[in-house]
């Protein structure tokens, strides 16, 4: 088989599938689109897929570094003690005065307090009312169903609005982006893409070869479709 072939069956670019062959994974978009491309390569010509992945995770990709940080030293002027104060007999008489002052002015104040009648009025019991519980609020819906697809590789996909109603059917290669008042469906003939509804990713078993189907409504609700229910099935 030559490029060209490989390029048709395969879905892969002929620059790609080239630089697969001459080991210049620089050229490809990242280890990501690789390590799909290798898989599906491999698959195509018979080759253990696994082990190619393997060794150009072993050789190639590399593992980012740790940034340690040193642990920060008390500074040695910290340590130190601040120097106690001395205070010599002058002082000390000086604050026994200001105390003698303060006490003969605040006893004089007190005094004048304690000769006046306390005068005192009934407000009668007081009820208190009992705080109302606050209620969580409830997240409002959105005001569409927005799906964006991102295959790894070259992938089928039909989506449409409801039975009927198909927005799309082909294969695509780079992100795509569908919208839909209410119901958005979809057919994802190779589970490698990465599927986000309304910003959100979409969590399902990508090790399988099997193709999978969705449905995903504007509020939030997410159901797997059975085979013969998918779009253009």
């Amino acid at each position: 088989m030559n490029i060209e072939e490989l390029e048709q069956s395969t879905k892969i670019r002929a620059k790609y599938l080239r630089a697969l062959e001459n080991e210049e994974f620089g050229l490809l978009p990242g280890p990501t689109y690789v390590r799909s491309f290798l898989r599906t390569y491999a698959e195509k010509l018979g080759l253990d897929a696994n082990l190619l992945v393997e060794e150009f995770r072993a050789q190639y990709e590399e593992l980012e570094p740790v940034e340690i940080q040193p642990i920060a030293s008390t500074p040695r002027d910290a340590r130190r003690r601040a120097p106690t104060p001395r205070f010599g007999p002058g002082a000390a008489i000086a604050v026994a005065a200001v105390a003698l002052l303060a006490f003969l002015l605040i006893l004089g104040l007190t005094g004048d307090e304690d000769n006046k009648p306390k005068q005192t009025v009934d407000t009668g019991p007081t009820k208190t009312q009992p705080a109302a519980p606050s209620k969580p609020a409830a997240p409002a819906p959105a005001d569409r169903v927005e799906l964006r697809v991102i295959p790894a590789f070259p992938t089928y996909v039909c989506v449409d609005r409801g039975p009927e109603r198909v927005i799309y059917e082909g294969t695509i290669d780079s992100p795509q982006t569908y919208k839909a008042p209410e119901t958005l469906r979809i057919n994802l003939g190779k589970r490698s893409a990465e599927l986000r509804v309304n910003g959100k990713p979409v969590a399902f078993d990508t090790n399988s070869p099997e193709p999978i189907g969705f449905e995903f409504t504007r509020n939030g609700s997410r159901e797997e479709l059975p085979s013969g229910e998918r779009p253009c099935a």
